[in-house]
């Protein structure tokens, strides 16, 4: 009975420092499951290594050991410190302070559409060293921060943008005419105040940009994708021509023949069938994201307009305080369900 005694008089400081430690690890990630961020935010992955980290570092000081080992034992964890430092500083250590910086600056979250250098895809993850997007051939991409943070980062603002298709017209088609009918294939795409831009004066032909406000940003592809379906209906179906002269000599047509489909799109008794939009199924894990970043930002607005509330209910009478107090009631009961929704989407 001695020797466990001793053991455990012996040990027990140690033992607590480790109970501390994954108590206070266990009560930041409940916090962080109740925030906007998460568990994948970079504030709580660095507060965890930090403090397991000190916990370490305590562990050692409370050992029953001599004040030379301890000093021989925290020397050699400043040394391995150093070293990981040292070894990965052009990897984790960079990358960890680019998502710091992400993490404070927020230029996007997830469910954003992102563009940076070649890649385009959708937000559906966001930790310490990496960013996820999902891109538009439905695979993952793991970029690293270091690359968001030094390189510019095209987000597509989510109560709209503007999208653009180009075409080439010869030179024998008035500008005029080319762009009333681009005006009017982009009103038919459903784009908002739609304008066009002559791009370039080519040595064969004008190049076109017809441009409009897409206030749904819901399905961009299939918008952009929409916006150039009209445009070849509406300029094959009044008669232009969207190919160049070198393309034509070329092929060594006939001058009188019009490279164009026999019977344009336009013109079609039947309307195409509405298919369900691509993005549905390429942005699937992306959508599923934003939906639980919408749902944590409420979450967090219900309960700055609890606090608000409860604030103002000092200074009323009984009877204002039992109509406050019925509002309060109901949003904590808004917000509970949105904690339950939260927790069951983040798997916790």
């Amino acid at each position: 009975m001695e020797i466990p005694l001793n053991l455990w008089t012996a040990f027990w400081p140690s033992l607590l420092v480790v109970g501390v430690t994954a108590a206070l690890v266990g009560a930041a990630g409940w916090v962080a499951r109740r925030s906007q961020q998460g568990t994948a935010g970079a504030l709580f992955q660095l507060l965890v290594w930090a403090l397991v980290s000190l916990g370490v570092v305590v562990v050692v000081i409370v050992l029953p050991i001599s004040d030379e080992t301890q000093g021989q034992v925290l020397s050699l964890l400043g040394v391995v410190l150093t070293a990981v430092i040292a070894l990965s500083s052009t990897t984790f250590v960079t990358n960890a302070m680019a998502g710091v910086v992400l993490h404070f600056t927020r230029p996007f979250r997830p469910g954003d559409y992102i563009r940076v250098n070649d890649q385009f895809g959708r937000v559906t993850r966001r930790s310490l060293v990496h960013t996820q997007i999902q891109t538009e051939w439905r695979d993952i991409a793991t970029l690293p921060n270091l690359l968001l943070v030094n390189n510019p980062v095209t987000v597509l603002h989510r109560d709209g943008t503007i999208i653009s298709a180009e075409v080439s017209i010869g030179y024998d088609v008035a500008y005029t005419d080319v762009q009333d009918r681009l005006l009017e294939a982009g009103e038919a795409a459903g784009l908002q105040e739609p304008f066009v831009l002559v791009q370039e004066l080519l040595d064969h032909a004008v190049v076109y940009r017809i441009c409009g406000f897409l206030a749904q940003m819901d399905y961009p592809l299939s918008a952009r994708s929409n916006l150039r379906k009209k445009v070849l209906e509406y300029l094959h179906g009044n008669g232009i021509e969207i190919v160049s002269p070198s393309y034509m000599n070329q092929r060594q047509l006939d001058p009188q023949a019009r490279v164009m489909p026999p019977q344009p799109v336009l013109h079609r008794e039947q309307a195409e069938e509405e298919a369900p939009a691509p993005e549905e199924k390429i942005f699937d894990e992306a959508e599923e994201a934003a939906s639980l970043e919408d749902l944590k930002q409420r979450q967090e607005e219900l309960r700055q307009q609890i606090k608000r509330e409860k604030a103002h209910l000092k200074g009323l009478d009984q009877e204002q305080k039992a109509v406050v107090e019925e509002v309060i009631a109901r949003m904590e009961a808004e917000e509970s369900q949105l904690a339950e929704q939260v927790g069951a989407r983040s798997g916790d």
